[in-house]
């Protein structure tokens, strides 16, 4: 049984709670039912008429916030204090925490408004920033901004492509990894090309 299927079964037998207990789940790192296809299926079902469009948008932004919020606040309170006890297995210092967030303090709030469309990045993030403790002020104006984007995006792909929402879907989400693989080489290269200047 793929994924999809997994996804179907879960809506037949539970309807909107999908929404407000699966995608929670997801951001826990719980990835059942997978985020991105649980949207687009979402807008799928409000284009068949299963579900009501409104309701089923305002159950999976819900359930996406209080996805991101958990993992914030169990960033924010256990983070550190498992991090300065176990972390020395790891390899993983305090200072290398203080060293992420000053660089998140220069380019870490804009990145938060595409980060969840990073696959494999949206199940860590809520911990990330609440680990490097990222006011929540913050969290609520750019990680709501961008979990509202990503839910926005994959429920629009099943509601507005209809019947062909999983070719859509499919195409969308071998982009994003081919995209975002990209764009990260491209860092790479920036910051070795500025590391050799320097150097120099």
């Amino acid at each position: 049984m793929n994924l999809l299927q997994v996804v179907q079964q879960l809506f037949e037998q539970y309807g909107y709670f999908v929404l407000l207990i699966g995608l929670p789940l997801d951001f826990i790192a719980l990835p059942i039912p997978p985020g991105n296809s649980t949207l687009a299926y979402t807008g799928y079902l409000s284009f068949k008429g299963v579900l009501s469009w409104l309701p089923a948008f305002a159950a999976a932004l819900t359930g996406a916030f209080i996805g991101v919020t958990v993992t914030y606040w169990i960033g924010h309170k256990v983070g550190m204090p498992l991090i300065e006890r176990y972390g020395k297995w790891l390899s993983l210092k305090p200072s290398h925490v203080e060293k992420t967030r000053r660089y998140y303090d220069k380019y870490g709030d804009k990145l938060l408004l595409i980060a969840f469309f990073i696959p494999g990045v949206r199940q860590f993030l809520g911990y990330f920033i609440g680990i490097i403790r990222v006011p929540y002020r913050k969290v609520v104006t750019y990680a709501y901004a961008g979990t509202a984007l990503w839910v926005a995006s994959f429920f629009a792909v099943g509601y507005i492509f209809g019947e062909q929402w999983e070719q859509m879907f499919m195409l969308i989400e071998r982009n994003l990894k081919v995209f975002f693989i990209g764009l990260g080489c491209a860092a790479a290269g920036f910051l070795l090309f500025r590391w050799v200047k320097r150097a120099r």
